[in-house]
């Protein structure tokens, strides 16, 4: 179907992933459904979405006492970044946090998975969008378990219980950010083996965006089926109620956008948030205020009706 503004509230239903019992990934498409790819109408519909952001943005910021938190996750090319550019376009940059999350290095390899995670946290009153996160830690490691060695952890703890254990400290660590007031979701972009072979071929040939592309963009890909079994127990032991998943079709860049768009939208209108309302007190005092500003007399400023003299050293010199 095509979407219009009234039916863009069941847009994102389909995708969302409250328990992880019975989940499959395969279950769920890549692509839209037919006729939801209009690029046009999907692209200004986004305009307004943002707009809508931005004014729950500015109302979540003057309540101070929740806060947003994003997840993007994916493979290579399935488009987190321009998910981040286009959907955050239009919100005050002041009350939004991103942060990108690369392999683990320096003291972040001295700390638990989650340390650097937990400091990237937003703030009340504020969104935080994770370009990737702590769940690299399930999916990647778990995939190259090289990786898990680097981390220097003492060989008592490293089982062969462990991805268990870490997610189980995953669904635990979301239970604790939402008791504390931060709002969470997740979001897997759905790319197929056949669009991500499209982009990246795309990315290659485009000098201005070869510089994006890495090998270890091929390496992923031959572990696809691994990488696609990792996130599919991820999202099996942490998709919950209050921390729930969306799987989102990101075959078609704009529809994707959209749906991110929406997701956080909806997250944020079920805050109920409002701006802070004023006391009699204060309103007194704002309406007194308000008279004497009115009253006041203009004030001198620092301009002059001459027009200003250059003063330069040629001009001193002169003067002399």
């Amino acid at each position: 179907m095509k979407y219009d503004r009234k039916s863009l509230a069941g847009l994102i239903a389909p995708f969302r992933v409250d328990s992880g019992k019975g989940f499959h990934l395969k279950d769920f498409a890549t692509a839209p459904a037919a006729g939801a790819a209009d690029k046009n109408a999907n692209e200004e519909l986004l305009r307004e979405c943002s707009k809508e952001l931005n004014s729950l943005q500015e109302r979540l910021h003057a309540e101070g006492r929740w806060s947003l938190l994003v997840i993007l996750q994916g493979m290579d090319a399935s488009g987190k970044d321009g998910a981040i550019k286009n959907v955050m376009s239009g919100v005050d940059p002041q009350g939004v946090d991103v942060t990108s999350f690369k392999a683990p290095a320096g003291v972040e390899v001295e700390h638990d998975f989650l340390w650097r995670c937990s400091l990237a946290t937003p703030r009340r009153g504020r969104i935080g969008i994770f370009n990737r996160s702590y769940y690299e830690e399930v999916v990647a490691v778990r995939v190259y378990p090289h990786f898990l060695e680097g981390q220097r952890l003492p060989a008592a703890v490293v089982g062969k219980n462990i991805w268990d254990e870490r997610l189980g400290d995953i669904a635990n660590y979301e239970s604790y950010l939402a008791r504390n007031g931060i709002v969470l979701r997740k979001i897997f972009l759905n790319i197929s083996p056949a669009e991500q072979k499209r982009r990246l071929l795309a990315r290659i040939e485009d000098p201005d965006k070869i510089w994006k592309f890495s090998p270890d963009d091929l390496r992923d890909r031959q572990r696809w089926p691994d990488f696609m079994n990792a996130y599919e127990e991820a999202v099996r032991a942490t998709a919950s109620k209050s921390a729930p998943w969306f799987i989102v079709p990101a075959d078609d860049k704009p529809f994707a956008r959209l749906a991110v768009a929406r997701i956080v939208i909806e997250a944020l209108e079920e805050l109920n948030l409002a701006f802070p309302t004023v006391g009699p007190e204060k309103a007194q005092a704002a309406q007194e205020a308000a008279a004497r500003l009115a009253a006041e007399s203009e004030l001198g400023n620092n301009s002059s009706k001459k027009t200003a003299e250059y003063t330069g050293p040629e001009r001193r010199k002169n003067k002399r």
